[in-house]
């Protein structure tokens, strides 16, 4: 992936075919991160009946929101303004908000497959012999790579 333009608030990336298919495949995976994830613990033993109504009103909330985002990806990554081919490779056009839901999916997939191995600190130097493990992985790891590579050239060409 290559910065080739960029203005105040709308970037385009080269990609090759390999990374948009991989793209498009990570962002099919939307959401990883386990709803039980995000927990409201009570304070108190007394608070306890609270706090199963504000889990009840989190988890609610979280999966509108997931429901949303993942609607929005789809629909945003699948138009013709988004990704276009170019010759033999592809332009992803970003604009400021789409910039942030794109980091947001891909964090979420990055983490939610960490927390699918185990939450590992530090992580293995070797690939896992479980194929599952292998794929959330290598999941993980492709999302961590597309993150980094978008800040690293964004924050680049904003000379920071």
């Amino acid at each position: 992936m290559k910065l080739i333009e960029a203005t105040q608030d709308r970037w385009s990336f080269r990609l090759t075919p390999a990374e948009r298919a991989v793209l498009v495949e990570l962002i099919e995976t939307y959401p990883c991160v386990p709803s039980a994830h995000a927990r409201h613990q009570a304070a108190t033993p007394l608070e306890h009946a609270r706090s199963v109504q504000i889990q009840q009103l989190l988890d609610e909330a979280l999966a509108e929101h997931r429901a949303t985002l993942r609607r929005q990806i789809r629909h945003w990554i699948q138009s013709p303004e988004t990704l276009r081919p170019e010759g033999q490779a592809w332009t992803l056009h970003l604009r400021a908000g789409e910039l942030e839901m794109l980091l947001q999916v891909l964090n979420d997939i990055r983490v939610g497959n960490w927390i699918a191995l185990g939450c590992p600190d530090p992580l293995p130097e070797e690939m896992p012999r479980d194929p599952q493990r292998a794929h959330a992985m290598a999941t993980m790891e492709l999302a961590g790579w597309f993150e980094i590579s978008l800040l690293h050239q964004i924050r680049q060409d904003s000379g920071s």
